[in-house]
Parts: C-alpha cells; sequence; structure tokens
C-alpha cells in the first residue's frame, strides 16, 4: 500500500523546518524513508519482482546522496533526522 495523503501530511509537519516547508532535505529524506518502509514486505512476499526493485533502489541512492548533503552542510541536523528515523543501528 502507498503511503496515503494524510500519512504524507504527518510525516510533512514532524519533519518540516518551517510552516509550508516540504523541500527541505529532512522532509524528503523522511518521506523517501516512509516509501521504502512501506515496500520492504512487498519485496518479501514477491521475490521476483526486479522492476519494482529497481525503483526502491533508486528511492535508497537519492536518500543517500540526500543525507550525504545533509551531512555536509548540517551534521547537527543529520544527526538529529537518523536518530528519529532509525537509520543506523
Amino acid at each position: 500500500m502507498a503511503v496515503t495523503v494524510t500519512q504524507k501530511a504527518d510525516i510533512v509537519k514532524q519533519f518540516q523546518r518551517a510552516e509550508g516547508d516540504t523541500g527541505s532535505p529532512e522532509v524528503q529524506v523522511a518521506l523517501l524513508t516512509a516509501r521504502i518502509n512501506d515496500l520492504t514486505p512487498h519485496f518479501k512476499a514477491n521475490t521476483k519482482d526486479h522492476h519494482s526493485r529497481r525503483g526502491l533502489l533508486k528511492m535508497v541512492s537519492r536518500r543517500r546522496r540526500l543525507l550525504d548533503y545533509l551531512k555536509r552542510t548540517n551534521a547537527d541536523s543529520y544527526r538529529d533526522l537518523i536518530a528519529k528515523l532509525g537509520l543506523r543501528k
């Protein structure tokens, strides 16, 4: 199931820097993480779905690039974000 409009609005509200902010790296990473987490059960059930797996890998790469950018420009925000999302063990 895809991320619903209400879920997306909640994620944006939680991670936005200012009112109406939808394009900051923090929001984009949080939305990508929600989509990636939503797709994970699909690939457990459909192991041979390589077409969708390619899209998943593109999302993971985009999230990685955004996190690298955030780490370069604002290390404190980067640490807070990965802690909130639970990306590093």
